[in-house]
């Protein structure tokens, strides 16, 4: 049987914890009087939390010293954090622990390539950290998507090429890092949104069996 690497983004592919980024980052956009909508959050969607300050920042057209900065990165960690205390596979979005125990039945590498920089606390919550063969997330990279190298990173540590890796992503950024490392890309979320994914779904359950099996054979 062929061996492919599955690598998976983390926030609203795997758990739901975009919800959480939110309401950390609302609440840094109350104190600076800056509105921040659900549709203003759209844009912070694959993007690091120094860019999404900066887009933040940007909204309310709020000049900050590095110092201002640095001090609300801090604060939005750290509500975030306070957020994921009581966090347990509830979290884990339907669909998604049936394809992974799927791929690892078939002996498929498995990795998880994402920004956050709260991983490997996430995964173990849930429950989920055992299914990985490599996780890469944001200690781990220099470049945000849409560069691809969280996602280069995570097919080296597993040994296999891009050509071999398919990534499960929900944002534009996250499937155009995908396509521009050479990884077939699978969007998971709106069309509309993620047309630029070879394949898209809108979540797991609509993912089915004799669809990673021809992901395996190709």
């Amino acid at each position: 049987m062929n061996t492919k690497a599955f690598i998976f983004d983390l926030d609203g592919v795997i758990v739901d914890t975009a919800k959480y980024h939110y309401l950390a980052w609302l609440k840094i956009a109350n104190e600076l009087g800056i509105e921040f909508t659900l549709e203003h959050n759209e844009l912070l969607k694959g993007v690091s939390r120094v860019r999404s300050l900066d887009i933040i920042l940007e909204l309310g057209k709020v000049e900050a010293s590095q110092e201002d900065k640095n001090k609300w990165l801090f604060e939005k960690n750290e509500s975030y954090l306070s957020y994921l205390v009581d966090m347990d596979d509830s979290e884990i979005l339907p669909g998604v622990l049936p394809i992974l125990k799927y791929l690892k039945e078939q002996n498929q590498l498995i990795a998880l390539g994402s920004a956050s920089k709260n991983a490997r606390p996430i995964l173990e919550k849930t429950g989920t950290l055992d299914y990985f063969n490599a996780i890469v997330d944001g200690n781990d990279v220099s470049n945000a998507k849409p560069d691809p190298e969280v996602f280069l990173i995570a097919a080296k540590l597993l040994g296999t090429t891009p050509e071999d890796s398919i990534v499960f992503e929900d944002s534009v950024a996250g499937v155009q890092a995908a396509n521009i490392g050479g990884m077939t890309s699978v969007g998971i979320g709106e069309e509309s949104t993620l047309n630029e994914a070879k394949y898209i779904f809108k979540d797991f359950t609509h993912i089915d069996k004799n669809f990673i099996d021809e992901l395996i054979k190709k």
